[in-house]
């Protein structure tokens, strides 16, 4: 077993950026080196300005940089050093071709790989640390082993990751476990003990999980497709509440005290987003399909069908409201990220309602604590494809503050569950509001009888009448 004294992080993004800086954390006698081809991106992680937010991350990437955590552009020196490489490299869903839409593309994958090969001098433990479709180290197995020099072993692991943003940093520091695959053989599972050492410096080792390495492939697919399929139902109940007067979070409240069921994943709102859910379950739809299983393949894509049906349906309802017209009236909206305490966009449900909004000519203002003006652009364009940045500034502003947007709007749409939006001045956002003022709460995190009282209109999510 292979002690391992060096690792490689081959991708720093979401995934690799904290995952690495908690190792280097827990196991200052491993060196932990996170390299990436973004030049800009490593500047950043070397800054005062991490490219990502997290909230711990930072005091714990100031603490371990520069002693044994490393971010550099430099990826064979990283490679050829490190007796363990993670590969974190996107792997988004293929646009164009072969399972357009569904399909992961594992381009990054391969070339990782491929780099690996021709570069490595020694024997490396490689481990799959991006979420892939099942079967794909053997994919990577095959390139290793076709292409390395005389004497290099590789051996393949899969650790999928299973963070949440916002929570990232404890869900790294106290996992509910720690999922290493390996394909069975004893020098695989030696090199399975050798990542279970890395983990087990802060990681009882009863919460290190070791199977094969497809079971642990798929796993992940299952553990997003299982939570999604929780949102897409108590997102099809909310329907039925609306429709009936029936309140959605009493439902819920009711169904989470089964303990068969429990309460997590059981809150209604606009829909899911990130990079993982809907990604994972289009993966594991075109894998159903590729293994001749139609109705398992119709099972899951129906999850993602009534996401989308939730945001369509938000949307239309501002418009009802709003006296079946939203045309050259102001729409404030606040949060833009898929949820609270990240700025990632990624698959957010407010880049589908805004563009929902603008096909109504409606005039947009946004908000968001943490995502950059920048990003917000670019989701709401397509560089390449349908690139309206000029119109799209002619409707759409961005807002340094949840105030500034709200000035003089006729509808205020939450649509990311920031606290702050909880303890507005919401008498002041009232007093500065086109009469009469709606308020449309897609996350259900508003004092709905407060609101009422000061005077707003307000619809709620999964919730039918809200006049009190």
């Amino acid at each position: 077993m292979v002690h391992v004294k060096s690792i490689a992080c081959i991708g720093a993004g979401y995934v690799g950026g904290p995952t690495c800086s908690m190792i280097a954390k827990k196991c200052p006698h491993i060196k932990v080196t996170i390299v990436d081809v973004n030049a800009a991106r490593i500047a950043a992680w070397n800054s005062d300005k991490l490219p990502i937010y997290e909230p711990g991350l930072e005091p714990i990437v100031k603490e371990c940089r520069g002693r044994n955590l490393f971010f550099s552009t430099d990826i064979d020196k990283a490679i050829i050093e490190a007796d363990l490489i993670f590969v974190s490299v996107n792997t988004p869903t293929k646009k164009t071709g072969v399972g357009a839409g569904y399909a992961a593309d594992l381009f990054y994958i391969e070339a990782c790989t491929r780099r690996i090969a021709s570069v490595a001098t020694s024997s490396k433990i490689v481990v799959e640390k991006s979420t892939v479709p099942s079967r794909t180290a053997s994919s990577m197995r095959t390139i290793l082993e076709a292409n390395s020099r005389p004497g290099c072993r590789f051996d393949i692991l899969s650790n999928p990751e299973f963070l949440a943003e916002g929570t990232a940093i404890s869900d790294l520091e106290n996992p509910d476990r720690v999922l290493i695959g390996s394909l069975g053989h004893a020098e695989a599972k030696a090199a399975q003990e050798s990542l279970v050492e890395v983990y087990a410096n802060w990681v009882p080792r009863e919460r290190c999980i070791t199977t094969g390495l497809w079971s642990s492939e798929l796993s992940k697919l299952a553990a997003n497709a299982l939570l999604a399929q929780r949102i897409s139902s108590i997102n099809a109940l909310s329907a039925i509440c609306e429709a009936t007067g029936a309140d959605i979070d009493e439902v819920a409240h009711a169904c989470g005290r089964d303990t068969r069921i429990g309460p997590k994943f059981l809150k209604a709102s606009v829909g899911f987003g990130g990079s993982c859910f809907q990604k994972d379950i289009a993966n594991l739809v075109y894998l159903s399909e590729s293994l001749h299983l139609p109705q398992v393949a119709d099972y899951w894509r129906q999850v993602i069908t009534m996401n989308e049906y939730q945001k369509s349906r938000f949307s239309a309802r501002v418009v009802t409201s709003l006296f079946n017209t939203i045309t050259n009236k102001k729409i404030a909206v606040l949060g833009f990220a898929f949820k609270k305490d990240t700025g990632d966009t990624r698959e957010s449900p407010a880049i589908t309602i805004c563009k929902h909004f603008r096909a109504e000519n409606a005039k947009v203002s946004i908000y968001d604590p943490k995502v950059p003006e920048h990003q917000i652009w670019l989701d709401l364009t397509e560089p390449g494809v349908t690139d309206d940045a000029a119109l799209l500034k002619q409707q759409v502003t961005v807002s340094s503050s949840a105030m500034d947007a709200c000035l003089g709007a006729e509808g205020i749409v939450v649509l990311t569950e920031w606290d702050e939006f909880k303890t507005l001045d919401w008498a002041k956002v009232y007093d500065s509001m086109t009469k009469p003022a709606f308020v449309f709460d897609g996350r259900g995190i508003l004092d709905v009888a407060a609101l009422t009282k000061i005077g707003f209109k307000v619809e709620r999510i999964g919730r039918g009448n809200t006049e009190l």
